[in-house]
């Protein structure tokens, strides 16, 4: 079925002008004539509407993104099928990708980074605790609206936790150059999986260029398995590289525990302006196990997280 402006499909949702174009789709603005509001549409390409693999990629970002509402994921409102046209209706987000953003500014200040970072915690923390991992986070995948509020999309490669995975035989799922090593070697994932391409991100975010590179996706797989991360400059502070090397760990374990816990320690790094702190949730304020501490190298040994002196308690002082 030929797709233009003025298409309407499943006799509501109508398109009115190109928005973005994939590998396998495209992604439209659009009016849901019922309900008078304006939406995003994602259609397959007729090519990619015949391949299996497509199809159940695309069954899966409806299903496991319909079930999640958070303020940091892009909300799935409808999935249907026009004349043999897959589509897929969402959450019209006013932004721009970080990929556009990184593309233009090269780097960004550590402070806006923790907060794009503490932002995408907070949706994945949603996602994970429904048991979906998304398994694709990257800067592309991420939507920055004004005030730099993310909103986490694409979860056309995410795997619930009662669902079989869609990765075949020497297929590399997801984009190589996030991907964590154990997903690499065909491991199921983990909240742990999402982290490293946190690390990823913000590695890219804070030298200009990601730290594994390769002529082609196996490559660059291989790369994330076997290969040291490069050394971070000497300008970024102490405390950020030493997190970025902690969601860099080759072993999972490793890593923080969960996007709640990676949050935390975003937080603890103070280096958001006074004011301009992200509000902690709630849901932050219940206690998590420390995790057990595990000899590494000083090379990449992390540095203590600890609470600024002006708020430590203070003993009062003999008489």
């Amino acid at each position: 079925m030929a797709i233009h402006a003025g298409t309407t499909l499943g006799g509501r949702y109508v398109l009115r002008s190109l928005l973005a174009v994939g590998g396998m789709g495209e992604v439209w603005r659009g009016t849901d004539a019922d309900l008078e509001r304006d939406v995003a549409v994602k259609v397959l390409k007729d090519g990619a509407a015949e391949n299996e693999t497509f199809l159940k990629r695309f069954r899966n970002e409806a299903t496991n993104a319909a079930g999640l509402l958070h303020a940091n994921i892009a909300q799935v409102y409808d999935f249907g099928d026009h004349d043999g046209t897959p589509y897929l209706v969402m959450e019209l987000v006013e932004g721009e990708p970080l990929s556009t953003i990184l593309e233009r500014e090269h780097t960004l200040e550590e402070a806006r980074l923790v907060t794009l970072l503490r932002h995408t915690c907070r949706g994945l923390d949603a996602a994970h605790a429904a048991g979906v991992m998304h398994r694709d986070v990257k800067p592309g995948n991420l939507l920055v609206q004004e005030g730099d509020h993310v909103k986490i999309t694409d979860f056309g490669v995410s795997r619930g936790t009662d669902q079989t995975t869609l990765t075949a035989t020497g297929m590399v799922m997801g984009t190589a150059q996030y991907l964590a090593p154990e997903l690499a070697l065909g491991k199921p994932a983990t909240p742990a999986s999402d982290l490293y391409a946190m690390g990823i991100i913000a590695f890219e975010a804070v030298v200009g260029k990601r730290p594994f590179t390769a002529a082609s996706a196996v490559d660059i797989a291989i790369s994330q398995v076997n290969d040291p991360v490069p050394p971070l400059p000497e300008g970024v502070s102490p405390d950020l590289a030493a997190l970025i090397l902690k969601l860099l760990e080759k072993n999972p374990r490793r890593r923080p525990h969960s996007a709640l816990e990676l949050d935390r320690m975003l937080a603890s790094l103070e280096l958001i302006e006074a004011g301009s702190e992200v509000p902690v949730p709630a849901s932050s304020a219940v206690p998590i196990a420390a995790p057990a501490r595990r000899a590494m190298p000083p090379s990449i040994a992390p540095r203590e997280f600890r609470p600024r002196p002006d708020v430590e308690r203070r003993r009062p002082r003999p008489r």
